[in-house]
């Protein structure tokens, strides 16, 4: 089956993590991904681990870049030079989407702003990805993780009441501007299918994280009191979080209350069914005892057993997976889920599969390209000779 997007051609300028993702996406349906890169050195992830044993610091075997590369074509352009953009103005030609997430300053001063794009293609699709978006007195500034995550605000609703804030283990404000990317291209793809006219879509990493605050901000909103986090008791109920146990850590949710004496049982505690524990208050208010009363059993039972039990009595236990539960995990080996994707300078490895299962397979998954290994296929299309493609390359263009 053809790819969802196939006859689709995205040049993309992105670069790190949240536009990569975003043009992953697009790659693995099908979409024609150009990845305009820096001649030399590439995309700066290319120098990010991890790296596989005896390659370290071999930027063709990032596993970072690996990932978040898949599908895509490599092509170099030194974007500072004039026959540079030139080229890539004669991508953009023939482009239906072009991603990018540079500073919001750069690409105007490279003569390359969306008004000058579209001058020349008018149904282009132009994504911009950046820390704060393209206007606002934020606009230019920089920002890591750490700060995108800061000040969004899930950080101040992430960690235990008496402790200071926390951050989140992985690049989420990244991943889901990168998604947010995605689905805005693909709606405004729409639109230009339709109309024949482009859009030029702004997304903010930081409001990203902001816009999924649950109900944190409406709370504010409406009453003026902060979201105070409530650490492994979940939404500040007993019962309802993470808990160690033998091999590692459980979730325990205890709800609805009808379900409470399931719980009791379970746990085989007879005090568990006490009265005073029947009801979300009664739990929350005696909090610390109801814990005493469950440690025992919990750390004398493996993560996977916890699991089961409760999910065969109808109750939302789950478990913490290590990376290697999470490979050996027998719902996602039944459903298929891992490829293994061969890199000559990589090597081969399990990636992660399809975010969405279609009823007919339409992804495709390839190994994320060499850096420049498409150069001659993509200007032999534009119309360069081999000699032209040989006069750019020892000029510095490619």
């Amino acid at each position: 089956m053809p790819g969802f997007l196939e006859g689709v051609r995205v040049v993309d300028l992105t670069h790190y993590i949240s536009g990569p993702y975003c043009t992953r996406l697009m790659a693995t349906m099908g979409a024609d991904v150009i990845k305009v890169e820096r001649p030399g050195t590439g995309d700066p992830a290319r120098q990010i681990g991890p790296f596989p044993p005896a390659r370290e610091d071999n930027p063709e075997a990032s596993a970072t870049f690996m990932y978040l590369n898949c599908s895509k074509k490599s092509i170099t352009l030194n974007l500072k030079a004039e026959q540079g953009r030139e080229v890539l103005l004669r991508l953009v030609d023939s482009a239906d989407i072009l991603v990018e997430n540079f500073a919001p300053r750069v690409l105007p001063s490279l003569g390359l702003s969306y008004e000058v794009l579209s001058a020349r293609n008018p149904g282009l699709v132009m994504t911009s990805i950046s820390n704060f978006g393209q206007s606002g007195p934020y606009r230019d500034w920089k920002a890591v993780e750490l700060n995108l995550y800061g000040l969004g605000g899930l950080m101040n609703i992430t960690g235990e009441p008496d402790r200071p804030p926390l951050r989140e283990g992985a690049p989420l404000a990244q991943l889901g501007a990168g998604q947010n990317a995605f689905v805005a291209s693909m709606t405004a793809l729409y639109h230009a299918e339709n109309t024949g006219m482009g859009q030029w879509t702004d997304i903010s990493i930081a409001e990203y994280t902001t816009n999924i605050l649950e109900n944190a901000l409406m709370q504010y909103s409406y009453s003026g009191r902060e979201f105070e986090r409530a650490g492994n008791r979940g939404y500040g109920r007993a019962a309802w979080g993470i808990y160690p146990c033998k091999d590692g850590y459980v979730g325990v949710i205890a709800g609805p209350d009808h379900r409470w004496p399931a719980v009791a049982e379970i746990m085989e505690r007879e005090e568990l069914a006490d009265e005073r524990f029947r009801t979300r208050l009664g739990r929350l208010s005696n909090a610390d005892e109801v814990d005493a009363l469950m440690l025992p059993w919990l750390l004398d039972h493996d993560k996977a057993d916890i699991f089961r039990m409760g999910q065969e009595r109808g109750l939302g236990f789950a478990y913490v997976a290590t990376l290697q539960d999470i490979q050996e995990m027998d719902q996602l080996n039944a459903r298929d889920y891992y490829l293994d994707l061969d890199h000559p300078v990589g090597g081969a490895y399990k990636y992660p599969g399809p975010p969405a299962r279609p009823s007919e397979e339409t992804w495709e998954f390839r190994r994320a390209p060499l850096l420049g290994e498409h150069n001659r296929d993509v200007m032999g299309d534009l119309g360069f000779s081999d000699a032209d493609i040989s006069d750019l390359a020892e000029a510095g263009i490619l």
